[in-house]
Parts: structure tokens; sequence; C-alpha cells
């Protein structure tokens, strides 16, 4: 079971596990430190002296030494680089080794005896053979597609004297009504559907309404976009795809305007964190804006915005809140 197991492995590896750590990094040409530092950017356990690296590791690692010492990029960047693909890549494989699982299961359940352990595993690694190429040229399409977005979105933003990091955005988050109380009610595989359909169905809505989808957290959802009037499109979107059906809990949704700073694919600064308060605020079914994004959208006949009472937020002082909804 182990040998079929690790022919598995290598399969998707795509070569043989055949060097140590140290092996890898005196042929790279770089200190062990170095290599240990660029494997645990990835998010990667320490392995020991484990032969457990292939020709492939050590061609990316010899990339990755390749763009320091020529001077292309700082090692400190380097590292950030490696992070970032490490940290994607990372939910990706389990969101699509989960969706392997279940196409598994649907055709039998997994096997208890080791006979029937065996033949598992080797449908896995049929299935994998069939997938593997086709996966691995959508991953490269779908990258190069989004690193074009986002050099674009940074050639229309980029102020001339401000840095390329920072800029005016207008900040959402959506969450889910009572997910709390759900999950206790909720049997196991329905809670998964809906946070799995949930996150889908509010990616396709972002994406549409020409957003950006920043991250998923289970019951809540966080975007930017370009200015208040495309987010709240994106906000009554949300709530027209949510909210139907008996166990789907109605969405509440928190928008600010304001100056934030970009970094790895997030969003810092004060903006977020008014957005995120918002949302706590707002009532299920309602949309609430700060003071910056009602501005924007004051006067124009496609919504009515209506002010709210001042509330005390901690740590932002007296706030007004105000309600915008579609026009009838």
């Amino acid at each position: 079971m182990a040998e079929e197991t690790d022919g598995l492995i290598d399969r998707v590896l795509g070569a043989p596990r055949i060097m140590t750590r140290s092996e890898v990094a005196e042929i790279a040409g770089m200190t062990l430190e170095d290599a240990r530092q660029y494997w645990r950017a990835m998010g990667f356990a320490d392995v020991g002296e484990s032969r457990a690296f292939t020709e492939r590791d050590l061609e990316a690692l010899k990339a990755v030494h390749r763009l320091v010492s020529t001077g292309v990029l700082k090692r400190s960047e380097a590292l950030e680089v490696v992070r970032s693909l490490g940290q994607n890549t990372a939910r990706m494989a389990e969101w699509q080794t989960g969706t392997l699982a279940r196409l598994l299961a649907s055709q039998r359940e997994i096997p208890n005896d080791t006979a029937m352990a065996e033949e598992h595993v080797a449908k896995v690694a049929e299935l994998t053979a069939a997938l593997l190429p086709s996966l691995e040229e959508m991953l490269v399409y779908a990258w190069r597609r989004q690193l074009a977005a986002a050099i674009q979105r940074n050639f229309d933003t980029a102020g001339s004297d401000d840095s390329a990091e920072a800029g005016l955005q207008c900040v959402g988050f959506a969450d889910l009504v009572g997910f709390t109380r759900l999950t206790r009610r909720l049997p196991e595989q329905r809670l998964a559907d809906l946070v799995t359909s949930f996150e889908a169905d509010s990616a396709d809505v972002v994406a549409a309404t020409g957003a950006r989808l920043i991250k998923t957290l289970g019951d809540e959802v966080m975007f930017v976009a370009e200015d208040p009037q495309h987010a709240v499109e994106t906000a009554f979107g949300l709530h027209d795809a949510h909210g139907e059906g008996e166990d789907v809990p109605q969405l509440r949704v928190g928008l600010s305007f304001g100056e934030v700073v970009t970094r790895m694919g997030d969003v810092y600064g004060s903006t977020v964190n008014l957005a995120s308060r918002l949302t706590a605020l707002a009532r299920p079914g309602s949309t609430l804006t700060d003071d910056a994004c009602a501005k924007e959208l004051l006067g124009n006949p496609n919504y009515v915005v209506r002010a709210l009472r001042p509330r005390a937020l901690r740590g932002l002082g007296l706030v007004r809140a105000w309600s915008v909804q579609r026009a009838r």
C-alpha cells in the first residue's frame, strides 16, 4: 500500500524524490538556511534529511536563486513571491483534492481492507493522470490572466506621486446573518454545501459587477471596487443571489470608501475596519455605507440613500451610517 501511494505522489510531483535538502541546496548554489527559508515560505514543514526532493524542486530553487543573484529581485522580494504562490496554491490544492475525493466517493465507498484500498489508490492514480495535464495548463492560463488584470489595475489607478500599493477603493464586506446558530442546526454535509455555494455564488457576483474578490471566510466575503457605484451594485447582486430557500440566511453588507493599502492581494487600513464595523451594524437584507460612499451615491436616481443616527464605534469615534436601497 505504501509503495502504491509513494508512486502516486511521485507521479503528481512529476519526478521521483531522490535528494535531501542539503543536496538540493548545494547543487542550487545556495546555503541550506536560504533553501529552508524558501521551503517554509512555500508552506512546507521541515523534512530533515529525508530524500523528499525531486529534480523539479532543484530547478525551482535554481530559478529563485537566479532571480536574486542577477538582481531581478531582492531576497526579501523573492520570499514574498514564493510565499504568495505557496499560500494560494495550498488552498487550491486542498479544494481540488476535496472535489476529487467526492468524485471517487460517488463511485464507491472508500475501502477499509488492504486489497480494496490498493484498488482505490489505483483509481486515484488513474483519475490524477487524466486530470493533471489539463489542470496544469489551466493553472498557468488562469495565473497569466489574473496577472494581466492586476497589472492593468495598477496602471489604471497608479498616481504620479503615490505608492502603487495605496489608493482610493470602496471596500465591502458581506456576511450570512445567524450563521453560528445555523451551524448547530444543519447537518454537516448540508452546512458544507451551503458554504460552498455561498463562496461560489458570491465570487460570480463580484466578478460580474467588475469588483474584485479579496477573500472568503466561510460565512463572509470581502471585496473591493474602484468606486461606490460598482460596490453598491455588487452589494445588491449579493443580496439577490443569497437569502433564497429555507436554510439560506439573508446577507448584511457594509461599504466604506477611502484610502487603502494593498499588500499581497489583501487590503488594509481604517477604510477596511469601518466597512467591517458597518457590516456588523447592518440589519438582515440591508446595505450600510459610510459618509464618503454615500456622498458619491446621493443624487443618483437609481438609489435611495438615507442617513441613520450616528453611532459611537470603538476606535473610530462617532460614525454616521447610511442605508442604501434600489430606487423603486
